[in-house]
């Protein structure tokens, strides 16, 4: 089945009707139009392009501020300016979401991977520091995948089975059960699972 583009509006709770609060995030999905058709003969792989969030001034080549490509089964058939809504979702229990995480700039390797510091007394100076990271005079450097200090977050993050707990097709919103990958209003797949 064909995925759908959104926006991360933020989280609320559901009360259910024995009491049960569940938390749930609210993604607003405008309908998404398709932009592109690829093909087994042309492209050598089915798939279409998404396009979510026209812009106020379209150019010549974009009218979308968000494109991204969905690969479709042979048997689909989709054609230019198809609407994709969540209308297709109302027999959906679960789905699979992509987004992107909140970035956390450069970090440490104790909050980056949770190392252990160092004595905080007795005139150490290791406190925060990784710690010894090479090896002897063979092979003489450090080996590559060492868990050191660096960029921490902004990265693609994929979550699976997670349930549909409210939907309002009418108004473009969907309430998925738990919290989601990236900030506020950023940009969310989402997809049924098959």
């Amino acid at each position: 089945m064909l995925g759908i583009l959104g926006k991360k509006i933020g989280m609320t709770r559901v009360i259910q009707d024995d009491g049960r609060v569940i938390p749930i995030t609210v993604v607003q999905c405008e309908p998404n139009e398709v932009t592109q058709v690829k093909t087994m003969e042309k492209d050598g792989y089915p798939a279409v392009v998404l396009g979510f969030s026209a812009l106020k001034k379209p150019k010549k080549t974009r009218k979308f501020q968000f494109q991204r490509e969905v690969r479709i089964e042979e048997g689909q058939e989709f054609t230019k300016g198809d609407i994709v809504s969540l209308e297709k979702f109302n027999e959906v229990k679960k789905v699979v979401v992509c987004g992107i995480s909140k970035g956390k700039g450069f970090q440490g390797v104790i909050k980056r991977f949770n190392f252990s510091r160092g004595p905080e007394t007795h005139g150490s100076h290791h406190h925060r520091e990784p710690g010894s990271v090479g090896s002897c005079a063979k092979p003489g450097r450090v080996a590559k995948g060492k868990k050191l200090p660096g960029h921490m977050g902004h990265q693609k993050v994929t979550l699976s089975g997670v349930e549909i707990a409210y939907l309002d097709a009418k108004n473009n919103v969907i309430g998925l059960k738990g919290s989601l990958p990236g900030p506020n209003k950023g940009l969310i797949f989402i997809k049924a699972i098959a």
